[in-house]
């Protein structure tokens, strides 16, 4: 598997016989991942769980996608097969959109940096699919290889009644309050410009 992000074709085996596909699908969906993240910046929420967030990001994309005329599939067969002992069976995709118009979509969500969704993913784009990782979180997100396309949702945290659980809360990006910045004497002449098949019920929680 190349998972260099050189730019080039990703060649992954997703036949088993060991002869790898090579699809180049790099800018293909970038406006698509663009269209996404601007539905996204509108979520608002407060104090969710880890598993809410994740059920209302599916539902957000899912209308987003509806939205566009394409038709959804929750928790849709992925072409990477499990790990073994389990090779005879195949992961599951978050959300799977099929396209009149073009290749499909295949969306994976997580809150961490999992390599088995970085895995999933290629695996979709050497099968001629549009990759899509919708990460959240209160951290910092890394750049996946190519070419999957990152689309962030970044939120706020606090721990809840059980220390061990965290609530997580987001504000749309138009209504975030602007950074404070402390008075440091700052002339104003100083200053400068500052730049196939049936869909899965919703709410059935993803192995994968």
């Amino acid at each position: 598997m190349d998972v260099t992000g050189d730019g080039e074709p990703i060649a992954v085996d997703v036949t088993g016989d060991g002869e790898p596909i090579a699809v180049d699908v790099t800018g293909i969906g970038e406006p698509i991942a663009a269209s996404l993240a601007g539905r996204l910046a509108a979520l608002a929420f407060v104090d969710r769980s880890q598993e809410q967030v994740t059920a209302l990001l599916v539902e957000e994309i899912a209308a987003w996608a509806t939205g566009r005329g394409w038709r959804v599939y929750r928790r849709a067969a992925s072409v990477l097969p499990l790990p073994p002992p389990y090779a005879h069976r195949h992961s599951f995709l978050d959300v799977a959109c099929a396209r009149p118009d073009g290749p499909p979509l295949a969306v994976e969500i997580d809150r961490t940096d999992r390599r088995r969704s970085v895995e999933k993913l290629l695996a979709e784009a050497a099968a001629g699919r549009i990759p899509i990782w919708v990460r959240w979180g209160s951290r910092g997100f890394e750049p996946p290889p190519s070419p999957i396309h990152l689309v962030t949702c970044p939120v706020t945290a606090r721990p809840g009644a059980d220390p061990k659980a965290r609530l997580y809360s987001r504000q749309p990006v138009h209504d975030r309050p602007a950074p404070a910045h402390a008075a440091v004497g700052l002339r104003v002449d100083e200053q400068t410009d500052l730049f196939a098949g049936p869909a899965a019920p919703p709410g059935v929680p993803s192995p994968e």
